[in-house]
C-alpha cells in the first residue's frame, strides 16, 4: 500500500460560524424524591454552557451548604424587602420556608447567551413562566412508581420522619401539575433521563427563535452566493 506523501496539500479547518443566541430558563421540577438535583447536577457536569440558578431562602444551612454556593441565606425579613423591591422573580412558602429566584444575575445571563438551569417546584414555575414567557423551558420529573417516592424519602438521613409524612401528602399534589410542563421525563433509569434531560436542553436551543444573529447570518451567507 502505498503512503500518502507528507507534503500534500491540507485541506483548510473551517471555522466553525458564530450565531447569537438568546439564552433560555431550563426548569427542572418534581415531588421531592423523584431525582430533579440529581439529574439536574449531571446536567451541569455534562454542560459547561448552563449554569445553576442559586435560589435565596429562609431555612438554615444543612451540614456542608455554603452561602451563595447552595443558597443565599436570608432572615424572614431580608427576604420580604427582596420581594416588596421587585429583586425576586419568584418565590414560594415551601415547608414553613421561604425560597426565591433573584431577578438580576438570571436576566444579565438571559441577555449574555448563557442558561440557566433552575430545580424549582410548580409555584416558581409558573412565576417564571408569567414572567419570562418564551425564555422558559419546562421539564416535569416522575419517579417510577408511588412505593419507590417513598422508599426514596425515607432513605433522606436528614429528613424526619414528620417531613416524609408532609413530602408524602404533597406528592399528589405536586404531580397534578405535570400538565403545565413542556415536557416529563419518567425517572426509571438515571443515566437514560439525565441522556434524555440534555437532548430537550440541545433541541430547545437550537429553536429558530432563540438564534439572535440567525438573519444576519443567512444575509451574509446570500451575499457571497
Amino acid at each position: 500500500m502505498t503512503a500518502e506523501p507528507t507534503n500534500a496539500p491540507k485541506t483548510p479547518a473551517v471555522a466553525e460560524p458564530h450565531i447569537a443566541r438568546r439564552g433560555l430558563l431550563f426548569i427542572i421540577s418534581s415531588p421531592s424524591g423523584a431525582g430533579k438535583t440529581t439529574l439536574a447536577r449531571r446536567l451541569l457536569a455534562a454542560d459547561s454552557n448552563i449554569e445553576m440558578s442559586v435560589s435565596v431562602t429562609t431555612r438554615a444551612p444543612r451540614p456542608g451548604e455554603r452561602d451563595g454556593v447552595d443558597y443565599h441565606f436570608a432572615d424572614r425579613d431580608a427576604f420580604e424587602m427582596m420581594k416588596s423591591r421587585g429583586d425576586l422573580l419568584e418565590w414560594a412558602r415551601v415547608f414553613d420556608h421561604h425560597y426565591g429566584t433573584p431577578r438580576a444575575p438570571v436576566e444579565d445571563a438571559i441577555h449574555a447567551g448563557r442558561d440557566v438551569l433552575f430545580d424549582i417546584d410548580w409555584q416558581g414555575a409558573q412565576q417564571l413562566s408569567e414572567k419570562m414567557g418564551a425564555d422558559v423551558v419546562r421539564v416535569f420529573v416522575l419517579p417510577p412508581t408511588g412505593e419507590i417516592l417513598e422508599q426514596r424519602l425515607r432513605t433522606r438521613a436528614q429528613d424526619s420522619d414528620a417531613i416524609v409524612a408532609k413530602r408524602m401528602a404533597a406528592a399528589s399534589a405536586e404531580i397534578s401539575h405535570w400538565p403545565e410542563y413542556d415536557y416529563v421525563i419518567v425517572n426509571s433509569d438515571l443515566d437514560q433521563s439525565a441522556h434524555a434531560l440534555h437532548a430537550i436542553l440541545t433541541a430547545e436551543r437550537l429553536k429558530r427563535d432563540r438564534l439572535l444573529g440567525l438573519s444576519d447570518f443567512v444575509r451574509d451567507m446570500q451575499a457571497v452566493l
